[in-house]
């Protein structure tokens, strides 16, 4: 049985230090992916805009910097609150987000309740995979049999 662990909140979008707009977001966690979280922002356009990273990053960017490249986290405060900053960088465009500390810190949370860390290999499914696809099939006369017949006529002739 898989899980899902979502949680619906408002991220800012940061446009400059004295500007910033809500963006509606999902966290989302899936036991059948368990290294991944991924986030949906619904933004003013058509279709919402998705990513997908460790959830590793995330567990760790709760409580000191971390990442490089494409998602960059950290905690800090801004205006008092505290806050986790998320950087992400995209051929289409950088965006500096911030989500209220105690939301992310609830919901990661949740996730490490559901799939502890070091477990989640076994939600792969690996070893059934490996062992479904290394298992004997069964005998099977068109399998067992000359997969190229004598060239010989059955009647003689040649």
């Amino acid at each position: 049985m898989h899980t899902i662990v979502e949680r619906e909140l408002e991220l800012k979008l940061v446009l400059s230090p004295e500007r910033s707009i809500p963006v509606p977001a999902r966290l989302t966690y899936r036991t059948e992916d368990p290294y991944a979280v991924h986030i949906t922002f619904h933004i003013t356009s058509d279709a919402p805009v998705y990513w997908t990273f460790a959830r590793d990053l995330l567990v760790e960017g709760v409580f000191r910097p971390c990442g490089q490249g494409d998602v960059r986290i950290w905690p800090t405060k801004v205006d008092g609150n505290h806050v986790i900053c998320v950087a992400l960088t995209s051929p289409d465009g950088n965006a500096l987000l911030e989500v209220p500390s105690a939301a992310v810190a609830v919901w990661v949370e949740r996730t490490l309740r559901v799939v502890p860390p070091g477990t989640e290999t076994a939600r792969l499914g690996i070893d059934e995979g490996l062992a479904e696809l290394l298992a004997p099939l069964p005998a099977d006369d068109l399998w067992m049999s000359d997969p190229w017949p004598s060239d010989e006529s059955q009647d003689g002739e040649n």
